[in-house]
């Protein structure tokens, strides 16, 4: 049986005695402005009608004020017995508590000390919190609790509100953004027959209808490109993806993905596309284009630089991945240079492709602090992307790293059917072998290229990334509603 605190008891009591004069949980409140929006109105500007939860309360004799609250903004109400009634004013100060919904009504003024208010000639009681809120000058401080709980800390906290809106609205933009170019939203399955569209381990679940084992999405790519075949041009989708993966302050197993291929473009159009896509949307979303993150401030309109996959590792490492040019020699020169790899995957098994991309995560990208597109990844490292047609060890393929985050990949895509069957057929060997994140065999993708595909060029957006890095939080799951956490009893 559950147990309750002494104010949660009180509660209750005040919930029996509230139904007593109506009812404490009601259908509906008609609102004529957001709380945001009341507080910019004028004086005397009557018959405004707003809601929100109660976050502060100061009952006096027969004046009172409260703060109510919602995700955009606050705004404060007065409670006057002389405009309410007495048996109203009452109600209030014996059962009204912080954490409560009220509707008020009323006139619009601003007090003495300058802050707008509602000075309220009716109010609803909306519906009672059985549980406290935090003290109001603790906050929600806790990592934990504020991921467990996050209501309790877009309650609280103003930084978390700020946060969350501008990520949306940065979705927004961005949406805005590629629907003014002309590119279509579509929507791809999220259970598949096969893990592909990344190199990346899969979650298995079983179909009991269909009597299958399925594999939730890792990347909605293919399925963009079976598209593509279908005749759209410019597609984009919005894609919950899921890793089964380790977890760390920049990686989780459930994320979301943004994605987008054009057709008859290649990846260096795509390269001055989101360039052009991410400065557009940063200047709407902060107001300018210089951003701080942590203690530095990046500049977004200067022009990116470009850089090659081979530079940065000689830079950073002096490795030459054209003198070792396959995974015996480069794992044989790291090893002699001591330099330990932050991976939970076996160095012996995985691909001399995915063995490059950690060298490179440990020693290169930390660094890499302005915006960058590293190009030229060799071949190994990315099985559904164009080789280059000069040196066909290579990939038109592109990263766009800032402040040593991964933001963008983006391709010019494979559409010759024979040789994306070759390369994935590699690919399943070392799925065979045991690296868990080379991708399978999918026959029914390279079917749909067989019907034929234009020239296409593709990228992806990890959202809560870029949020992550723009906003410099610490942690990813910072950026994400309701992350998924062990539960408190395992």
């Amino acid at each position: 049986m559950r147990e309750f605190s002494e104010q949660e008891i009180v509660r209750r009591e005040k919930l029996k005695e509230i139904e007593k004069y109506c009812n404490p949980y009601p259908e509906r409140y008609e609102i004529t402005h957001s709380l945001k929006e009341a507080s910019a109105l004028a004086d005397e500007t009557k018959d405004v009608r707003v809601a929100g939860r109660i976050v502060f309360m100061r009952k006096m004799g027969k004046l009172s004020f409260i703060r109510l609250r919602d995700i955009e903004g606050d705004l404060q109400v007065s409670i006057k017995i002389d405009l309410v009634g007495e048996e109203k004013y009452n109600f209030f100060k014996t059962l009204v508590d912080v954490g409560d919904f009220i509707g008020a009504s009323g006139e619009i003024f601003t007090t003495h000390t300058g802050e707008k208010t509602l000075r309220a000639d009716s109010f609803e009681f909306l519906g009672k919190a059985l549980k406290p809120l935090p003290e109001k000058f603790h906050g929600v401080t806790d990592p934990e609790l504020c991921y467990r709980n996050r209501y309790l800390d877009l309650i609280m906290n103003e930084d978390t509100r700020k946060r969350f809106l501008l990520k949306y609205k940065f979705i927004k933009e961005v949406r805005r953004y590629l629907e003014d170019l002309g590119y279509i939203e579509i929507e791809t399955p999220v259970l598949s027959n096969k893990a592909s569209g990344a190199l990346a381990k899969p979650f298995i679940a079983h179909h009991n209808a269909l009597d299958i084992d399925v594999y939730l999405r890792i990347a909605p790519e293919t399925y963009l490109k079976r598209a593509i075949v279908g005749g759209f041009t410019k597609v984009f989708e919005f894609a919950r993806c899921f890793r089964n993966e380790g977890i760390d302050s920049t990686h989780l197993q459930d994320f979301t993905m943004l994605e987008g291929y054009g057709a008859y473009l290649n990846y260096k159009d795509n390269m001055k596309l989101m360039e052009d896509m991410l400065k557009t949307v940063i200047k709407k979303v902060f107001g300018s284009l210089e951003v701080k993150i942590g203690d530095k401030v990046i500049d977004f309109s200067k022009k990116w630089e470009t850089v090659t996959f081979r530079a940065v590792l000689l830079k950073y490492v002096d490795i030459d991945i054209m003198e070792f040019d396959n995974k015996e020699k480069l794992l044989n020169e790291i090893n002699r240079r001591g330099i330990v790899l932050d991976t939970d995957a076996d160095l012996n098994t995985i691909g001399y492709g995915n063995l490059i991309d950690v060298l490179y995560k440990k020693v290169a990208r930390p660094y890499m602090i302005e915006p960058v597109f590293l190009t030229e990844h060799p071949i190994s490292l990315s099985p559904l992307a164009r080789a280059n047609d000069d040196n066909k060890e290579l990939t038109d393929r592109f990263q766009l790293v800032i402040n040593g985050a991964e933001i963008i990949n983006g391709y010019s895509e494979l559409v010759e059917p024979a040789e994306q069957q070759k390369r994935l057929e590699e690919q399943a060997k070392l799925n065979a072998g045991g690296d868990e994140e080379a991708m399978m065999m999918d026959m029914d993708y390279i079917e749909a290229m067989e019907v034929g595909m234009p020239p296409i060029s593709g990228w992806g957006i990890g959202i809560d990334r870029v949020i992550q890095v723009l906003t410099d939080t610490p942690n990813i799951k910072d950026n994400v509603l309701f992350p998924l956490m062990r539960p408190e009893d395992k």
